[in-house]
């Protein structure tokens, strides 16, 4: 009893000196889990002089806007005293951070996002290089050549061109832009340079690999609701050297965002990835973002997005999804519908620079900008869509109409709808669906650039081979033609053969079509074609091919198609141009799975650690059918699923199991 009196004495002494300290409420919570973590604190802070309450060395743990206290880092650049490792902690190593981890799951990370970060580090550099330009400012990137900046006032006065004039004239000329421009180094703070908030920041890895690998930054501001989380932030950016760059921030991410919406306080870069969907943050970071800024969303939400819940996904994103074979790049629509749906609510729209589908996510990166003219072409950006249940054939309708009329541009409604009550191909009803951004999802230029410091600085990223593969493909898309179509299920619908990929494109070429794949779906046909020229095609390959038509039921999809005659009669020569460059090079477009279940991770707990019932379902629900079943006895060892809809006619001599089903509704009832 005196050891427990004494120990609460000591706690509230400290709580008293912290107060008068003004230090963060995650380093309070720190002190409650034992006499150990005081001590090891308390012995840190008496050993450095710098986290002293007197003096003039005060460390920086300056509160944020809003006179709530955060914790922040010192600032010190030449202090690189390296923490000590607490029992069980881990050092990662990513880029060119070395990140502190605890050993049970208190704060989240996934390594295999390493590609998403590694795009987002290449992506702001690019944006910081074309932003700080514009500010005088020349950004420095480790392993890359020197780039020739011209200012756009100079362009604009009709400068000659540095191979035309004499060669003293163009030394004279660098030394001024010399002197004329900033150069900003990564690792350095630039007083010109951008504001980084990472809204949902966990680790705080994200941010420091932005501090040491994207130049011509001004501040970072790592955000998280979790105390342990946002402690472990400080530490990590004392550890990288980064203290002066990253500041830790333990507050709720859309408030942080909400009181950024003064146009002085702005960010000019604002990352979120959060663990799921990113819907409750869009509305105060369309808002928080600075004129001309960069919004950098994830969405991880893709069982929503993908048309599994299509009414979660209207709660969510105001757009209904379906589920079909093009709903990766339907995702990508749908998020970019919902960020232009709540900038035009505040006079603001987007223009997409690059949008990207991968592994089990998808990442946007947008530019925001304030126009009211430009947000009366909203509406016409956004389509519906019209999805055939039978051969999956769509038809987009855009939800408003403008027309130019001289100088003035007039809008109005659309009209439509643009199909009947049923599908002309096979008869089968129609999906509606959206809407969702119709629009282009990446700007070709931008793309080009980050594409271009990529693969001439293959050594910068550590995932730069599929970086440039996946880039080359969206530079090969085809820009104005929204969704696609998957060969395989083409090809499955009339129950015939899949044709080779190159003879399809080549005879969607021959017929005066444009196509390409998308970076998306591996098998996609991205083309400007009807729906009826495809299936013209399809009838071609088929009578090569040819499809026992007395299996065909008279009311499937496969009989009304095959039963009519091609229009068109395709050429399946294969041409030169129907192989793109991203392909013929063997470019890393679709990589492997890297390690087993590598799929979303586990959200992080308080306690650490992960449920043993996601361990069940994972064992339970993955790779369920990888061993082939070579005994049809071995089929009673799985459930009838028409006996538990009440379907089954077969009664015993079901090669199913009843007996699971029976034994799983007694126990309900008991």
């Amino acid at each position: 009893m005196l050891v427990r009196g004494a120990f609460r004495a000591y706690l509230t002494g400290v709580r008293l000196s912290l107060s008068l300290c003004k230090e963060g409420p995650a380093f309070l919570e720190s002190l409650t889990t034992g006499p150990s973590c005081v001590y090891k604190t308390f012995r840190t802070m008496s050993n450095d002089k710098e986290n002293s309450c007197s003096g003039t060395d005060t460390p920086t743990d300056v509160p944020m806007k809003d006179s709530i206290p955060s914790i922040s880092t010192e600032t010190s650049q030449n202090s690189l005293t390296e923490p000590g490792l607490l029992p069980g902690e881990t050092v990662v190593r990513e880029g060119k951070a070395a990140i502190i981890f605890p050993s049970a799951n208190e704060v989240f990370y996934n390594p295999v996002q390493e590609f998403n970060r590694d795009l987002t580090c290449a992506v702001i550099t690019e944006f910081a290089r074309e932003q700080l330009a514009q500010r005088g400012v020349r950004i420095l990137v480790p392993g890359e050549k020197d780039r020739v900046v011209v200012q756009l006032s100079k362009e604009k006065n009709g400068v000659k061109d540095q191979e035309e004039e004499p060669e003293n004239e163009q030394e004279k000329k660098e030394e001024s832009n010399d002197k004329e421009f900033i150069t900003a180094s990564v690792g350095e703070k630039c007083e010109q340079g951008l504001s980084v908030l990472e809204g949902l920041a966990a680790s705080g890895l994200r941010s420091v690999r932005f501090a040491l690998e994207v130049p011509g930054v001004k501040s970072i501001t790592a955000n998280d609701f979790s105390a342990k989380a946002a402690a472990l932030i400080a530490r990590n950016a004392k550890h990288n050297n980064v203290s002066h760059i990253v500041h830790a921030s333990q507050r709720d991410a859309s408030m942080v965002m909400y009181e950024a919406r003064g146009r002085k306080d702005r960010y000019d870069v604002i990352d979120l990835d959060p663990y799921g969907s990113p819907s409750a943050f869009i509305d105060a970071a369309v808002q928080a973002v600075s004129e001309g800024g960069l919004l950098c969303i994830t969405c991880t939400d893709m069982a929503v997005m993908a048309g599994n819940s299509g009414e979660t996904c209207y709660s969510k994103y105001s757009s209904v999804s379906i589920k079909s074979k093009y709903c990766h790049e339907m995702a990508l629509r749908i998020i970019l519908h919902s960020l232009d749906q709540r900038a035009a609510v505040y006079q603001r729209y987007i223009e997409p620079l690059l949008s990207v589908s991968v592994d089990f996510y998808i990442r946007v990166f947008v530019r925001v900008k304030t126009g009211q003219a430009v947000v009366k072409n909203s509406a016409s950006k956004q389509a519906l869509i019209y999805n055939c249940v039978g051969c999956g054939a769509f038809h987009l309708q855009r939800m408003g109409k403008k027309i130019c009329q001289g100088k003035h541009m007039k809008y109005s409604a659309a009209t439509g709808p643009p199909v009947g009550p049923s599908c002309e191909h096979c008869g089968q009803k129609f999906q509606l669906g959206g809407p969702m951004w119709a629009e282009p999802l990446h700007d070709s230029a931008f793309v080009q650039k980050v594409l271009g410091a990529v693969s001439g600085n293959p050594t910068r990223f550590g995932t730069s081979k599929r970086i440039e593969g996946i880039l080359s493909m969206v530079t090969e898309e085809l820009q104005d033609v929204p969704l696609y179509h998957v060969l395989d299920q083409l090809s499955s619908t009339v129950h015939c053969n899949t044709p080779p990929m190159l003879q399809f494109r080549s005879a969607l070429l021959h017929a005066g079509y444009r196509v390409s794949f998308s970076h998306a779906c591996k098998n996609a046909v991205k083309t400007d074609a009807p729906p009826g020229v495809l299936w013209d095609i399809i009838r071609c390959w088929e009578k090569s091919n040819p499809v026992k038509r007395e299996r065909l039921s008279e009311t499937s999809p496969a009989h009304h198609i095959l039963s009519k005659e091609p229009t068109l009669q395709a050429c399946f020569e294969i041409r030169e141009d129907a192989n793109p460059q991203s392909r013929k090079r063997h470019l890393t477009r679709f990589q492997e799975n890297p390690q087993a279940n590598w799929g979303p991770k586990a959200r992080a707990k308080a306690d650490g650690g992960i449920s043993s019932e996601l361990e069940d379902k994972r064992k339970h629900f993955q790779g369920k059918r990888k061993q082939p079943i070579t005994d049809s006895s071995q089929l009673k060892n799985y459930p009838c699923k028409k006996f538990r809809k009440g379907t089954c006619t077969h009664g015993e001599k079901c090669c199913y199991s009843h007996e699971l089903e029976q034994g799983a509704s007694e126990e309900k009832m008991d």
